[in-house]
């Protein structure tokens, strides 16, 4: 099995633009994220996918493979998809794309081979990471993203709310009764089905939580979770960079 990775990579972000090209300890974010992605054992390559030729010839420069894409694609997804159809057409076909996080500099190569491990099954179509939360404040940020899955690790659900939810909210009782999940942001997907999930629609679950795994869900794909220990550091704004860097 042939697997991809391709790190969606936009100039133009309203928290903060130019993010792929911040530099971080003498390296820029982009370069980090491609040499650590390169590390995994079971990518066949790696491949920057981005609309900013400022972002390309940067990637061009430090050696990296990089595609440009279409500005008005609407998701790190479709720009994934993207650069399948174009590689197509070249004759160079893959099984499975993974679309990693072009803000986590420090991702660990890991984390990727585990995320490929689950298309050992034949059954899966779409798969993803997940880490236990332990801890209530995290549990009801917004920001981080829960999961709720099935016995055979199948999603659920994806919700911005603590799910499940408990009536009585003793908070040394919660995490007794129930597991909770944060979703971490990378997704892997078999070809075929990476084009299909992009010829879908918005949906109203996915509007009304800003999740574009929602969609997917709600037209009966299916998403495996795999449990990882390690933690992902995704930089939104420059005061994460910051902190990151230790610069005060």
């Amino acid at each position: 099995m042939r697997f991809l990775g391709i790190i969606p990579a936009r100039y133009e972000s309203s928290r903060f633009p130019g993010k792929p090209l911040a530099v971080i300890q003498g390296k820029s974010m982009i370069q980090r994220v491609y040499e650590q992605a390169s590390k995994a054992k079971s990518l066949e390559g790696v491949i920057v996918a981005t609309d900013d030729k400022r972002i390309f010839d940067h990637v061009k420069g430090f050696g990296g493979e990089v595609v440009m894409t279409d500005p008005t694609q609407p998701s790190g997804t479709d720009r994934c998809n993207e650069v399948v159809r174009k590689l197509q057409n070249k004759e160079q076909k893959y099984d499975v794309i993974v679309n990693i996080q072009g803000d986590e500099p420090f991702i660990n190569p890991v984390q990727i081979d585990q995320l490929t491990e689950a298309f050992s099954l034949e059954e899966t179509e779409i798969a993803t990471l997940i880490k236990p939360i332990k801890d209530i404040e995290l549990l009801n940020n917004p920001n981080v993203v829960k999961v709720v899955r099935q016995k055979n690790g199948k999603a659920l659900y994806f919700s911005r709310y603590a799910i499940p939810y408990f009536r009585e909210k003793k908070t040394d009782e919660i995490f007794k009764k129930a597991d909770y999940y944060k979703h971490l942001g990378i997704y892997a997907y078999r070809t075929n089905i990476l084009n299909q999930i992009c010829a879908l629609p918005k949906s109203k679950l996915e509007e009304a939580e800003s999740l574009e795994q929602l969609r997917w869900l709600e037209n009966g794909f299916s998403i495996q979770t795999k449990i990882t220990k390690f933690e992902s550091l995704a930089v939104d704004t420059p005061e994460d960079l910051l902190k990151l860097t230790n610069i005060s």
